[in-house]
Formats: C-alpha cells, structure tokens, sequence
C-alpha cells in the first residue's frame, strides 16, 4: 500500500472513530432520558432537542442573534489580527525586544482574561463593545506570540544570504521572513480565532443583551430546557464549522 492510500485509510478510521464516540454519546443521552429516570428539567430527551432545534432554523430565529456573534467575533478577531501581526513584527525586530517582552506577553496570556469581564462590562457596557474588547484581548496573546515566535527566529543563514545577494529590506521581508514566519503566525491566527469565539460567546452567557449566548442564558433562566439545548447545538455546529473553515484555511496556506 502506498503512502497516501495508507494516510487516507488513517483518516478515514479516524473518522470512523469520532462518529462512533458521538453515536455512542447520542445512544446514551437517549438511554438515559427515556429509561433512565433522568428528569427533563435537568436533561431533555434528543428527540425533543431536536424537534426544537428544526423549529429555531425553520422559523429563522436564530438570525438576530448569530448575526451579533459574528458581528462580535469579526470585529474582535479583526482588531486582534491587526495589532498582533503588527507589534508582533516590530518587537520581533530586536533581541531585546523579544528577551523583555516574550516572557511578559507570556505571563499576561496565562491569566485567565475573562475574569476581568464585569470591568469590560463597567467600561463599555453589556452591549456589543465589551464583548469585542474582551474578544480582541484574548485572542491578542497567541497571536502576537506566534507572530514573534515566527520572525523572531528565523534561521539566520537565510537573511546573511538574501542580504548577500543584495536583496532590500522590502525583497528581505517578502521573500525570505514572511514565508518563514507564516506557518507559525497561521497557527497563532488559528488559536486566536478560536479563543475569541469561545470569549464572545462565554461573556455573552455570563453578560449581554444579545447573541447567542445571551438567547442560551434567557433560555435557561425561564427553564426551557430543550430549547435551550437546541441553541446550544446550534451554536456547538457553528462553532465546528467555523474552526474547520478555519483550519482548512491554515493548512492550505501552510502549502
């Protein structure tokens, strides 16, 4: 067998694996809740869920308020994307730089951030901006760090040779630093990404007035539990999509 026939049958039984632990889980959930004595209070019935979930996208109530998470998440992982790459770069451009600021970027990033949301809260409000400040702030480390770590390191027979070559700053940037860099900065946009979905949609849980969240927590406060959970699927589904559109577009530019 082939290398590739042999990494394809891999990810096939990969596959075969994943879907049978969600089989699994489904049976069990189903198990419990029909003959298991589990109360709907605490735990609906999937068939419940998802009679409840074809409701939410037959009758498109969902619109409003995924359109406030991806407008929260856009603006967020935006801001982000721009002030990482940015600083990133420049403080990657001097040893020293990089000695001071590496380690502090790196003890900030193991605070957890969303322990600060009732001060975003107070500062910009329980609407959108404190989501997509709380957002743009998390998703900010691993994207500068990945960003430092990228042209911060990149092996140095390959600039001493584009410089005797006589390449410009411009040619040494394009030719020589961003390809090298790339593969390490698309992993941090890749992490960044993630992390500011999961923020905007945990702070919208715990504070806001809109977003999906925010409709989950609504839910769950008056009690609907299968709706609630159909909500919470939905927004289970978006989020995998958008990681794996996200992921598919870090490996393709990885190529």
């Amino acid at each position: 067998m082939s290398g590739r026939a042999e990494r394809s049958a891999g990810r096939w039984a990969s596959r075969a694996v994943q879907l049978s632990f969600l089989i699994a889980l489904l049976v069990l959930w189903y198990g419990l809740t029909t003959w298991g004595h589990v109360s709907p209070i605490l735990l609906p019935n999937p068939l419940a869920v998802l009679h409840e979930l074809i409701q939410v996208i037959t009758t498109g109530e969902f619109v409003g308020d995924l359109l406030t998470t991806l407008s929260e998440l856009a603006a967020a992982f935006t801001i982000s994307m721009v002030l990482g790459t940015i600083i990133g770069y420049l403080i990657s451009r001097s040893p020293y730089l990089i000695e001071v600021f590496e380690p502090l970027l790196a003890g900030i990033y193991s605070i957890p951030i969303i322990l600060f949301l009732p001060l975003y809260s107070l500062l910009f409000g329980l609407g959108e901006p404190s989501k997509i400040a709380l957002g743009a702030t998390i998703s900010f480390f691993p994207i500068v760090l990945n960003t430092i770590a990228g042209f911060g390191h990149v092996d140095r027979i390959f600039i001493i040779s584009a410089r005797s070559m006589g390449a410009s700053n411009y040619q040494l940037f394009r030719r020589v630093l961003v390809p090298a860099a790339l593969p390490i900065i698309l992993t941090g946009l890749r992490m960044g990404f993630t992390l500011a979905l999961l923020a905007i949609l945990g702070s919208e849980v715990l504070a806001s007035l809109a977003g999906l969240g925010h409709r989950i927590a609504e839910l769950d406060e008056k009690m609907d539990r299968a709706h609630m959970f159909a909500y919470i699927t939905f927004a289970v589904v978006i989020a995998a999509f958008l990681n794996t559109v996200v992921s598919w577009l870090e490996a393709k530019g990885k190529r």
